[in-house]
């Protein structure tokens, strides 16, 4: 067997040394889609393993100006819909051959700051999950060639491709479902202002009700926080006729409703009032809550998110695709079951 003497790291030489083939057919064994004869490719692979070699990848990417590298950048990790479709997204981009770099920010927060972070780790692409861009940040991308996939989120007049739920049809559907339960006093818990993302919901919401006759909701603001929400559904019960159903524009902020209900309220979820949210989170289905929500398929959307990535990598230039990924209302114990 052969050895490297001192401790020190095999080399790429030692690889070749061993297998008896050329240094650069050494890399042309670790590059994917390189030309090289498949008996080639299982000599170095066996070298390789016998030394404990390990390609070093930073310095490829200088060689082949690709990091294997795709930025997420996340806001909301608390929301458990988040770190699932983060894990799912991982695992896709991994079965591809790339790893995934995570870039956090504040909820609410311009993406601007991660810019300069996002340029500096060279990442060959970036998924924006729960955040907007701005004409600069998608200016600065394109120039540096990384391509940018929005999740979640919709941004008006910037070319940039985005997968996101039935926002509005989702929401539409939630308020013929809450007119047809026989209720009269709907409310609306909003996520943060500026997001597109509860603003649509809102909106379809709103042409729900209109098309159903009902009048304009109540409202209030749940910032996406599971607290604050909480002190949204305290204000909607202290009124002298609190609503007699609750659509929250996601499934994390309609928990902290239903958690305020059992604890602070005599009012039934499901008989006296319904809870309805937005996404589906496993833990919606929980005996505890049981919340009624239009289903946002995490696994499906972040198939759909990676092809995007892998489609603009391959083929720069194509124009941007809005993909929106289907859903349906699942009727649970938090909110009356329809009429007939």
């Amino acid at each position: 067997m052969s050895s490297i003497k001192n401790g020190r790291r095999p080399t790429a030489r030692d690889v070749a040394r061993v297998a008896g083939v050329s240094q650069p057919a050494v890399s042309r064994a670790f590059t994917e889609g390189a030309s090289i004869a498949v008996e080639t490719r299982d000599k170095v692979l066996r070298a390789a393993k016998e030394l404990g070699y390990r390609p070093n990848l930073i310095a490829r990417s200088l060689t082949t100006s690709r990091s294997r590298l795709v930025g997420v950048a996340m806001s909301y990790l608390e929301n458990p819909f988040y770190p699932a479709m983060l894990e799912r997204i991982a695992a896709i981009l991994a079965d591809a051959g790339y790893k995934v770099l995570l870039f956090t920010s504040p909820p609410g927060a311009p993406c601007e700051p991660l810019l300069e972070d996002v340029l500096r780790n060279r990442v060959d692409a970036l998924i924006l999950a729960s955040a907007s861009i701005t004409s600069r940040f998608a200016e600065e991308c394109s120039r540096a060639g990384v391509p940018v996939v929005l999740v979640n989120r919709r941004t008006p007049g910037h070319r940039t491709s985005t997968v996101t739920g039935m926002n509005e049809d989702g929401a539409v559907v939630i308020a013929e479902r809450i007119a047809r339960a026989g209720h009269r006093r709907p409310a609306f818990m909003a996520g943060l202002e500026n997001a597109s993302t509860s603003q649509e919901r809102e909106r379809g919401f709103l042409r729900g009700l209109v098309a159903a006759g009902l009048p304009e909701p109540l409202r209030v603001v749940g910032h996406f926080d599971f607290e604050r929400a909480r002190s949204a559904m305290r204000a909607l019960l202290a009124l002298p006729k609190p609503p007699d159903a609750v659509f929250c524009a996601n499934d994390y902020m309609a928990l902290a409703a239903l958690q305020t209900l059992h604890e602070e309220s005599a009012l039934r979820p499901g008989r006296d009032i319904s809870i309805i949210g937005f996404d589906d989170i496993p833990a919606a289905a929980w005996p505890s809550f049981a919340l009624s929500t239009f289903s946002q398929p995490y696994a499906l959307m972040a198939e759909r998110v990676v092809a995007r990535v892998l489609d603009q990598l391959r083929h720069p230039g194509r124009p941007a695709v809005e993909d929106v990924v289907p859903g349906s209302f699942l009727q649970r114990r938090s909110s009356r079951p329809v009429r007939a």
